[in-house]
């Protein structure tokens, strides 16, 4: 006789499937993606909080060999938030042991917010760091910023950051371009600038961050250059 049986319900204690019974949820409405850091047993999972998102939570697969969008494969994962941008962007820092998926979640107007499944590829594909792949034309208040991808060849958008010498954002756009102008909107796919950035003045120093993601919202290639207007 067996002590089992096949029609048993999965344990859902501690799991996003469990974590989520009886609440209304929103797929794909987290902004997210990770990075291998410089040392690549490192990995930050990088979100965008919404104004009015709360319970922020990442959970995690044990491995990579599970369906992603099974959520009852997902347990929640520990880690302190960290500011990016002073705030503007939130991370995780996370040592996985190994690659697997992950995803974001967080609270607003009653409903659980789901990001995409990231996957980690850490080992398979560590984050590139290039800031020579970015080019910089500031002659002038509207400067225009190129670049270049690295050693992978399945990035779908680039996201880029145009911030402060003091860290603070001034403006974040997508594109599926390889350019973009600060600050024009023609060919940007997603903006998360909440309110309309200031003019760059003459003679200050700035920063361009970009991150090349894939489909799977990893992080292919990460740049971050310094640059004064002329």
């Amino acid at each position: 006789m067996s002590c089992s049986s096949d029609n048993e319900e999965p344990q859902l204690d501690g799991t996003l499937a469990g974590d989520l019974t009886d609440k209304e949820m929103v797929l794909g409405n987290v902004i997210a993606c990770a990075a291998s850091n410089e040392d690549p047993s490192v990995v930050s999972v990088f979100l965008y909080p919404r104004a009015g998102a709360s319970n922020i939570n990442f959970y995690e697969t044990e491995h990579m060999e599970v369906d992603e969008n099974n959520f009852s494969s997902y347990s929640k994962g520990a880690a302190e938030l960290m500011d990016v941008f002073n705030g503007y962007l939130l991370k995780y820092e996370i040592v996985p042991d190994q690659e697997k998926w992950v995803i974001v979640t967080f609270e607003e107007d009653g409903k659980v917010h789901l990001s995409n499944p990231i996957r980690l590829k850490q080992r398979t594909k560590p984050t590139e760091y290039l800031p020579q792949n970015v080019t910089v034309d500031n002659s002038g208040v509207m400067p225009i910023f190129s670049w270049e991808d690295g050693a992978f060849d399945d990035t779908v958008i680039y996201f880029q950051v145009v911030s402060d010498e003091n860290n603070t954002l001034l403006s974040g756009t997508y594109t599926m371009d390889q350019i973009f102008q600060y600050y024009e909107l023609d060919n940007v796919v997603l903006n998360i600038t909440v309110t309309e950035p200031p003019s760059l003045m003459l003679g200050n120093n700035y920063n361009f961050s970009l991150l090349a993601v894939s489909e799977d919202n990893w992080v292919n290639l990460f740049a971050e250059v310094n640059f004064t207007l002329e």
